[in-house]
């Protein structure tokens, strides 16, 4: 199957592409970078250079690739700016699948996020709405990943993953990244998160287990599905383990939670026969120093 992976080189692209390859698929990736479109190469795909924000140069890239299939992990989360990601999110997706369209894609597989649930009880599964209540900055988050789900959905058959916390290789959870760096005190440490160790309950997902999720999605039905572990978990209990395999000290604990700090549940991609290899928090913090 052609695929063409926006977002090549990535935390996640990075290790989908030889995943596809792998898998027998005729892969295009995409990097803004030419030291990107050589690491592409490297993995047995195609590289083009091109940036989500440059609609005429995606719609002649995709074109030319003529996919079967369009995987969408685009992210701007380097610089840890919100309002950049947003764009990304918004006109970045837009790009993508007015290029889908022009090319005649009839699948498109996006990275969205599972912590933009409406506040309730317990962890939610995909039927629970997106929140509509939040006040800024969160609105502003989950409005763009709304205008992300709801743009893909233009493309006749439309998986969104939402993924949960990534962690691993390339994250802002791996060792000498930008949460070890918050607890450690570093005031310039750019980080989009909290680092409190209170009751706010968060989803993780490996960075090779969103890989394969997105490898597997390729043959799904519509619709969004959740890509986390087994194991939903507050602060005061996944922030000490984290700290731990990091090498740096954790915060006391705190009392406390927003409402729609509640995080999500797998069933969904399991019953469709994906199961993380990181099944929890607790073995995959402590095997990041061994993936780094």
């Amino acid at each position: 199957m052609r695929v063409f992976v926006a977002g090549a080189t990535g935390a996640v692209g990075g290790l989908l592409v030889p995943m596809l390859v792998e898998a027998g698929h005729e892969v295009t990736g995409t990097s803004r970078s030419l030291a990107g479109v050589e690491r592409i190469r490297s993995l047995g795909a195609t590289g083009i250079q091109a940036d989500a924000l440059d609609a005429e140069r995606l719609r002649h890239a995709v074109c030319a690739a003529a996919p079967e299939v369009l995987i969408h992990q685009l992210t701007d989360l380097s610089g840890a700016d919100g309002a950049a990601n947003g764009r990304i999110r918004r006109e970045g997706t837009w790009n993508l699948v007015e290029a889908a369209k022009a090319a005649q894609v009839g699948r498109i597989v996006a990275q969205s996020i599972a912590w933009a649930y409406a506040p309730g009880e317990g962890p939610a599964e995909e039927a629970v709405p997106l929140d509509d209540t939040a006040a800024q900055p969160r609105a502003g988050v989950v409005s763009a990943v709304r205008a992300l789900e709801e743009t893909a959905a233009e493309v006749e058959t439309a998986v969104v993953l939402r993924y949960g916390l990534l962690y691993g290789p390339g994250t802002w959870y791996a060792p000498g990244g930008a949460f070890a760096a918050a607890l450690a005190g570093d005031r310039s440490a750019r980080f989009l998160g909290s680092t409190l160790a209170n009751d706010a309950v968060s989803s993780f997902v490996h960075v090779a287990d969103a890989a394969s999720a997105a490898l597997a999605a390729v043959d799904w039905p519509g619709g969004p599905v959740n890509i986390v572990d087994n194991e939903p978990a507050p602060a005061h209990e996944w922030l000490p383990s984290l700290a731990g395999a990091l090498g740096v000290p954790a915060p006391g604990r705190v009392a406390g939670r927003q409402e729609w700090e509640r995080g999500a549940v797998n069933a969904l991609a399991r019953g469709r026969g994906w199961q993380p290899q990181w099944s929890t928090w607790r073995t995959g913090f402590a095997a990041q120093h061994d993936m780094s």
